[in-house]
């Protein structure tokens, strides 16, 4: 089973951010990424919407015999993951924003988070802020948006360079000094913001964690990949294959699904 692949999902491409740093991590594994691009963003649907294409994304991937699976999107994370984890006999990583780093870093108390509505409302999200957070003020923002204009191909356009602004600005104002990603989407927007964030501001995502997490359980578990031949890498997208090519600038296989 250790021969396996990783299996990852995510609404949309914007998961592929963290399939980067585990592919960096653990080069030798086995990979399989679905895109569930039609139906994103997951961010602004009900937690009954979420759990049932969780679920369903979930079941395909175990159908390719994945040995664990990477839930790469904070809003499915928050509201579908505890679900996954008690019916499905294969370990589960999620993701969460990074508000404890941001949080025990700060030096002004003021951090901002750019995250989707399901995240932000999600009782995950506020037991972890206010676990680490209660003594600093957390500059909240729903990324409404976003995540369509990077799954329709317009990430570096004006429209997208237009809508940060306006919530990056009242952050600013705020005098943060850190500022978290809540949405895997977003590291793709990091070359815009800091264009647009004083030089004090830190920005922080979870991607190396959540490599490191899976490291850490797939060693737990006896699952690392023993094959040091090169590894399957398969994308499924059932969007515009245009988008998630130009995302990934490399030469992996990458196909329509219609799941």
């Amino acid at each position: 089973m250790s021969n396996n692949p990783i299996g990852i999902f995510d609404s949309g491409i914007g998961g592929t951010s963290i399939f980067k740093e585990i592919h960096s991590l653990l080069p030798n594994e086995n990979c399989i990424y679905l895109a569930d691009s039609k139906n994103a963003p997951y961010g602004n649907k009900s937690k009954d919407e979420i759990l049932q294409l969780s679920i369903k994304n979930t079941e395909l991937l175990l159908k390719h015999n994945c040995k664990l699976v990477v839930v790469a999107c904070n809003t499915a994370t928050t509201n579908a993951i505890s679900y996954l984890r008690g019916n499905y006999d294969i370990p589960f990583i999620g993701i969460e924003p990074a508000i404890k780093p941001a949080a025990l870093n700060t030096k002004n108390n003021v951090v901002g988070i750019l995250a989707t509505k399901g995240t932000l409302s999600s009782k995950l999200f506020h037991k972890t802020a206010d676990l680490y957070a209660s003594g600093i003020k957390v500059v909240e923002q729903v990324g409404e948006g976003i995540v369509p204009l990077i799954e329709n191909g317009q990430l570096e356009s004006e429209n997208m360079e237009a809508l940060l602004r306006t919530y990056i600005e009242p952050m600013v104002e705020a005098n943060i000094d850190y500022l978290v990603l809540g949405c895997t989407h977003y590291p793709y927007l990091i070359p815009t913001l800091k264009r647009m964030l004083p030089k004090n501001v830190t920005i922080i995502d979870s991607g190396l964690a959540v490599a490191k997490q899976t490291a850490a359980v797939l060693d737990s578990n006896g699952l690392l990949n023993d094959n040091l031949n090169s590894p399957s890498i398969k994308f499924y997208s059932n969007g515009d294959l245009s988008v998630i090519k130009s995302i990934l600038k490399a030469k992996f296989v990458i196909e329509f699904l219609d799941f």
